[in-house]
């Protein structure tokens, strides 16, 4: 029992977290918050406005998309808060992974990091086939029709020709990540304004060949499976279904919040270029599909390139071309977005010895993880070769969104953390609404971590309800399950939020704990559990071979594990003493 207690100790045992350790990095602290602020911008504002918003708005929501937009913008902004948070509290490179190692545990972090390095190689992969996409459609195809004819695959689950172009783009970027972190972003920042330009151009063009007529559209104008017309031709229905879509336009933002080693003030620049960053891109999103919804009927938006077939439609071929080229360099701005943090993610574990600890060799000139970046680019790049990306691209939205819930819940759970070691009281039900101290101690630190648990539970239990019983909600049986669970969903927010908190001054905290955390974590809970039941099988095969590297090597040469070691042999010889 003794031993089975000890591995438990092991697997959740917790980074500490000290103004030395925070300071102390390998790395060269080079980024401004434009260069941070455009970071974001970058590696989100790509195919969401070139692509997304015409099958979105065509086949889910109509012209309400700006309304889909919009909440999948507060959610995204919920999440980013707690980033926010964290990025002040925590300046470390690593994200959610380190987040949650100082918080949760080293189990726990390890389960994030590692779905972090399969969402960001699979975000790498996935924008950089949608790039050579791209550029053959303006050079008829020829690059994929040589290949298709030269060197097909005529393998299940692979692509059908190796896509060496998609290939040598990444060996580029991988290249730029190693040489150093301010050529990259430099790349990456005149990409994201040529595509912020663009897309302003986009705007304003749109608002002279705008027709209000087209979000008034009456039902004998549709064709019969496009709804019902008017400003929302699905329903409210189609309008929140069209914003779980739209949510997936936003993430990326998070790669900020891994450069926390390399930002110049990190503790202000972090939190104020997440925040900024995504109300740019939602700015950008409503106007393009403003635009995108008045100048044509939604019903004949085209679902692949909806803003070159609208400027063609009113005779503006010009544009198209334009278009064309911001298309290209949002994209290649995605890729910068995506490949940029997956080294650091690498490093940052591997520092910590919880995955093969060579990966954290810093290069002396260069001031870069080269090894982990080469191994991140040469892991995204065989992906984008052969593999067939349209399976795999649920996967990224699983690992974004349960990193989003972890950091949320970090957030909670950390808020009443205490460093100091104050008298502990014994614990009563009495403390869960009234606590004997205005400062957190260990009691009110076990309360709200076993609260927030429960809370987590019950939240869970509460989606699977509104998300597998959708079609029986008006049913007896499920309205009492809702009250039921939402009645004890409010008593854990409330004795959470009865524990006093940590009342360290640090540059930003998230308002209203734990409402908004708890319920940003809520709506990540229902949007995984909306996703197929594919994706979590290739989720639980990811896992596996994790779980393989971290049991097989992490568990023993994780440098948490030789720090409690170290503890443990310093007292026992003190008190041989």
């Amino acid at each position: 029992m003794a031993i089975l207690m000890r591995i438990l100790m092991n697997l959740f045992r917790k980074k500490p977290m000290s103004n030395e350790c925070l300071e102390k990095t390998k790395l060269a602290r080079v980024l401004t918050l434009l260069d941070l602020t455009l970071l974001g911008v970058g590696s989100t504002l790509g195919a969401g406005a070139y692509v997304l918003s015409g099958a979105v708005a065509r086949d889910k929501a109509g012209p309400s998309i700006v309304l889909s937009f919009f909440v999948a913008a507060v959610v995204s902004v919920l999440a980013g808060l707690c980033y926010a948070e964290f990025g002040a509290r925590v300046p470390k490179t690593g994200s959610a992974y380190v987040y949650s190692y100082i918080t949760v545990g080293e189990l726990i972090a390890f389960i994030i990091g590692w779905n972090l390095i399969l969402e960001y190689a699979i975000g790498t992969a996935s924008v950089a086939r949608a790039w050579t996409a791209n550029f053959n459609s303006l050079i008829d195809n020829a690059v994929i029709d040589y290949f298709n004819s030269t060197m097909p695959i005529r393998v299940d689950y692979l692509s059908e020709y190796p896509d060496f172009l998609a290939f040598g783009l990444i060996a580029l970027l991988t290249i730029l990540l190693t040489v150093g972190v301010k050529q990259s972003t430099l790349f990456n920042n005149v990409f994201t304004i040529i595509n912020l330009l663009v897309l302003l151009y986009v705007i304003i063009c749109g608002f002279f060949q705008m027709k209000l007529k087209n979000w008034q559209l009456t039902p004998d104008e549709i064709p019969a499976k496009y709804g019902k017309g008017g400003f929302m031709p699905y329903g409210v229905s189609g309008m929140l279904s069209g914003a779980a879509t739209c949510f997936y336009g936003f993430v990326g933002f998070d790669c900020i919040a891994t450069t926390g080693e390399e930002a110049k003030n990190p503790q202000k620049s972090i939190p104020i270029s997440i925040i900024l960053s995504l109300i740019i891109v939602f700015l950008f999103y409503f106007f393009v599909s403003m635009v995108l919804t008045m100048m044509s009927p939604y019903y004949l938006l085209d679902v692949n390139a909806p803003l070159p077939a609208v400027f063609s439609a009113v005779g503006w071929d010009t544009a198209k071309y334009v278009i064309a080229v911001g298309a290209i360099c949002a994209l290649t701005a995605s890729m910068v977005g995506a490949i940029f943090p997956l080294p650091r993610v690498v490093y940052a574990m591997a520092e910590d010895k919880v995955i093969f600890g060579v990966f954290s060799n810093v290069s002396e000139k260069f001031k870069t993880p080269v090894l982990a970046t080469m191994i991140a680019g040469l892991f995204s790049g065989l992906t984008a070769l052969i593999f067939d990306l349209t399976e795999l691209v649920n996967m990224m939205s699983i690992g974004t969104l349960l990193a989003y819930t972890f950091v949320a819940k970090c957030v909670v759970i950390l808020r009443p953390n205490t460093d100091m070691q104050k008298v502990t009281p014994s614990f009563s039900f009495a403390m869960l609404f009234k606590s004997q101290q205005d400062v957190p101690n260990q009691t009110t630190e076990k309360i709200v971590l076993v609260t927030s648990s429960l809370l987590s539970l019950a939240a869970i239990a509460l989606c699977a309800i509104l998300v597998f019983a959708e079609d029986n909600l008006t049913s007896g049986w499920a309205i009492y399950l809702i009250v039921q669970f939402l009645f004890l969903i409010t008593v854990c927010i409330v004795i959470i939020a009865m524990q006093p908190s940590n009342t360290a001054d640090i540059p930003f905290k998230v308002p209203f704990v734990p409402m908004i955390p708890e319920i940003s974590a809520a709506l990540n809970i229902y949007l995984m559990l909306k996703l197929p039941v594919s994706t979590w099988i290739r989720f639980a095969v990811w896992m596996f071979v994790g779980f393989i590297i971290y049991f097989g090597y992490g568990y023993d040469h994780s440098t948490a594990k030789r720090r409690d070691m170290t503890d443990y042999v310093n007292i026992t010889e003190d008190e041989s003493d």
